[in-house]
């Protein structure tokens, strides 16, 4: 029998990433402060995020395979966070039009067994993107489309989103949504499930 498979995120978008793989899974919000600590770079702040998350999760559900996900990305000296509003999001994509951009993804899975035993793995995915120059009236229009209110970078690179782009680079192009699916699926092959197995399909309704 496959352990259970949890999700330690309660974004709507990691979760339907998620269901792309077929595979049967509960979602659990994580109680994590996600504040930078002093001098932490991006990369080792979504490491860590990712980590935690899926450890904490783990500790609590016993024999459970649990995801955990950040993403942090950084413009210009900047951390991007959500912009919370409409407002918020048109001033930040002004301020980053032409401007080049790096996320990073942080991709952590946990096991507790019943002995107490932890064991995790861990990678952290790089997107570098560069933002089209924009007119206030292309941005405006983009952001009452897309409402990327509640995205780091004001921004859903899987929806009109794209369109703000001159480039996207990255080893996994599902990095950027905020759960890499490449990354996964191997990380998920090393404790047993096989997305490409027919034991872990949830059947697509017909």
């Amino acid at each position: 029998m496959t352990d259970p498979l949890i999700l330690g995120s309660s974004s709507r978008y990691r979760a339907q990433a998620l269901r792309s793989l077929g595979l049967v899974f509960t979602q659990v919000s994580p109680n994590v402060d996600e504040r930078p600590r002093l001098n932490e770079s991006p990369e080792t702040l979504a490491a860590r995020l990712a980590r935690t998350k899926a450890v904490n999760i783990a500790q609590q559900h016993t024999g459970a395979i649990v995801v955990g996900s950040d993403q942090v990305g950084f413009c210009s000296g900047r951390l991007l966070s959500k912009p919370g509003s409409k407002a918020n999001a048109i001033a930040v994509l002004r301020q980053n039009a032409g401007q080049t951009a790096t996320f990073y993804t942080g991709l952590a899975c946990a096991r507790q067994d019943l002995a107490g035993k932890l064991r995790t793995q861990l990678d952290v995915c790089k997107t570098e993107l560069k933002f089209r120059l924009l007119t206030d009236d292309q941005i405006t229009r983009y952001v009452d489309y897309d409402d990327p209110v509640d995205v780091a970078g004001g921004f859903k690179a899987e929806s009109l989103g794209i369109a703000l782009f001159d480039y996207i680079r990255a080893d996994d192009p599902s990095a950027l949504i905020g759960l890499p699916l490449i990354a996964l699926t191997q990380q998920l092959q090393s404790f047993g499930i096989d997305p490409l197995s027919a034991k872990a399909w949830e059947p697509r309704a017909t």
